[in-house]
């Protein structure tokens, strides 16, 4: 078979687990696929940075998010599957803006792994939603693709306004920016715990003003599970 994003022919190997579980065999040669560079070892407790063993933790980044006066009270528990290094980044512009939707294939293992670290059964899947706009010229949502890796339905409980893309704006115009979410007709939010999937944590801003509009509507918790963390 040939590899999903090198394209080159490899002969991948069966072991006696695919073959007693009927797991598929992976996508990837190789070669693409250590790559990836996993996120592993001490993390932030809230927004899953790896730290080194002299760092505190929260972070020093959620700790000023916990003392901002705006921010505060709107606690989000962030894990990521990836570190975002340059064999990532290409990937991510394959994948998300040159519109190659099946690349989110080789990501299903380990995505799915993650969320059953982390989340679980009791969870509600929400995709972070892109706006009409956007998602006419993507022509696909990157986080409903990869809500739909997960062995459970994902709900369309959030939209969103048009505005101009995050990768364009700096860290200071990120946080700076009006809450583009709302929900979407009357969901049944209240008392719910919710995990929103996106594709990059960066700042935290998009996880955080998603889940402001959730937490107000009356969700008991709000996480988040997004596959890189930049």
């Amino acid at each position: 078979m040939n590899c999903l994003l090198c394209h080159s022919p490899y002969n991948p190997i069966a072991s006696w687990r695919q073959l007693l579980f009927l797991e598929d065999v992976d996508v990837l040669c190789p070669r693409c696929r250590s790559s990836f560079l996993f996120i592993d070892g001490r993390l932030c407790e809230t927004c899953g940075r790896p730290l080194d063993e002299a760092a505190s933790s929260p972070c020093t980044d959620c700790l000023r998010w916990q003392e901002d006066e705006q921010w505060g009270g709107v606690a989000v528990k962030n894990r990521s599957v990836y570190v975002y290094n340059d064999w990532m980044k290409e990937v991510v512009a394959l994948w998300k803006f040159r519109g190659d939707y099946a690349i989110v294939n080789a990501f299903r293992r380990p995505f799915v792994r993650a969320f059953h670290r982390s989340f679980g059964r009791e969870w509600h899947i929400v995709p972070i939603p892109l706006s009409p706009e956007r998602l006419y010229e993507r022509g696909f949502n990157q986080a409903e693709a990869l809500a739909r890796l997960l062995p459970f339905p994902s709900f369309p409980w959030l939209a969103r306004k048009h505005s101009e893309k995050q990768s364009k704006k700096s860290r200071r115009e990120r946080l700076e920016t009006d809450n583009p979410f709302f929900l979407s007709a009357h969901p049944p939010i209240n008392g719910k715990r919710i995990v929103l999937v996106d594709d990059i944590y960066t700042t935290g801003i998009t996880v955080r003003h998603a889940a402001r509009v959730l937490l107000e509507a009356g969700a008991a918790e709000v996480g988040a599970l997004t596959l890189v963390r930049a």
